[in-house]
């Protein structure tokens, strides 16, 4: 299976987010296009996203390093990273992780552009 990925401008009550649609796997193969991807948001100037995972079938832990690469370099520029997922499978794999402390996870885009930091 290969990595869909998709971004738009959304704007909320917590400020301009750029929502990143992800779809299909994030595994070691994968996994770079979308580090790629949030490298070149937050070059741009794009501090603050949102990361919709509802597409997203099989995360590894490639995809969570990541993911935690992200929020590492949008908070260097005092942004943030949220998620959006409401699949157990893979909400499993972040509160196995501990993750669940480190990621703001919701389970709509709207929640999560609604939110304020």
């Amino acid at each position: 299976m290969d990595l869909s990925l998709s971004t738009r401008n959304v704007s909320g009550p917590g400020g301009d987010r750029t929502v990143v649609e992800v779809g299909g796997e994030i595994d070691v193969y994968t996994a770079p296009k979308l580090r790629e991807q949030l490298v070149e948001l937050v070059n741009d100037g794009s501090y603050h996203l949102v990361v919709d995972m509802e597409g997203v079938d099989f995360l590894d832990s490639t995809g969570l390093g990541v993911l935690v690469g992200g929020l590492k370099r949008v908070r260097a520029h005092e942004g943030s990273l949220r998620l959006v997922c409401n699949q157990e499978r893979i909400l499993k794999i972040f509160r196995i992780t501990g993750l669940t402390k480190v990621f703001p996870i919701h389970t709509t885009v709207d929640e999560a552009v609604a939110a304020t930091d």
